[in-house]
């Protein structure tokens, strides 16, 4: 009897005890079965953490994935937040916490954040049952390394319509998902009922972001090259599902590239 108390005790104890810093590095959303509607919080008003002047994402019924680091990512390499198996660089505040929108489909779907020596801090992974979810047929990710450098991603798509930073909605469906026009990323597009024909990809280093807002001071970059990476997805959540990811360099403020014309 004793010893069935004694180790009552330990498992009390053990529960008191606070969790490891890296517990908490995605608090939201949360692993297991979920159903928009009753998990959604996407209504809410909420902002990407570090603070982000603007967001123009579009997409509707976006969701918060949100965590805190045990150590802030100060310089690269960053953490790294991995969603449906995309990496972006993990941007934070000084206090290690993040905050990031994503339109997340149906289907299962998985979250993870991972250390700048690779190390998985924590995964989470749900299923969202709502079948009424957009899919996203077309999703382009663009994320970059230098949390200065405001990149912009440029979707051309069949019918002639451009989705930028200045017209984020287009009327084909299609729109910038996630659009942080003031430094740190990622930007991306999405579309559930893409149109047939041509689609462009462009990428743009439009400028720089600090404490004094825009400025095109290139001496305040962290390295001379950025690498930008642009990940495209097509049929996400389904049996179809098929990627391509371009690693792209920009040396100078003002280059615009195309990354890929592809036929959908």
């Amino acid at each position: 009897m004793r010893a069935c108390r004694t180790f009552v005790t330990v498992l009390l104890a053990l529960a008191a005890w606070p969790a490891p810093a890296q517990d908490r590095a995605v608090v939201s959303p949360q692993g297991g079965w979920n159903r928009a509607g009753l998990t959604d919080r996407s209504q809410e008003l909420a902002v990407n953490y570090p603070y982000a002047l603007i967001d123009r994402g579009t997409q509707s019924n976006r969701r918060m994935i949100e965590g805190h680091l045990r150590q802030a990512s100060k310089q690269r390499p960053f953490h790294k937040l991995v969603v449906n198996g995309n990496p972006t660089p993990l941007y934070s505040g000084e206090d290690g916490r993040y905050a990031r929108a994503y339109s997340f489909g149906a289907g299962s779907n998985s979250v993870e954040v991972r250390a700048p020596d690779g190390k998985s801090l924590k995964r989470i992974q749900f299923y969202e049952t709502n079948t009424a979810r957009p899919q996203a047929m077309i999703r382009v990710i663009a994320a970059w390394d230098d949390n200065q450098a405001e990149v912009d991603l440029h979707i051309v798509t069949p019918d002639g319509q451009h989705a930028y930073f200045g017209h984020p909605v287009l009327t084909n469906g299609g729109g910038l998902d996630v659009d942080t026009v003031d430094g740190p990323g990622p930007e991306n597009f999405m579309m559930t009922a893409p149109q047939r024909g041509l689609y462009q990809v462009w990428i743009n280093y439009w400028g720089n972001f600090g404490s004094d807002g825009y400025h095109f001071d290139e001496s305040t970059r962290q390295r001379p090259i950025i690498t930008t990476r642009i990940t495209l997805v097509f049929h996400e959540n389904t049996a179809r599902e098929r990627r391509e990811e371009f690693v792209v360099p920009l040396r100078s403020i003002g280059e615009l590239t195309l990354v890929k014309t592809f036929k959908f």
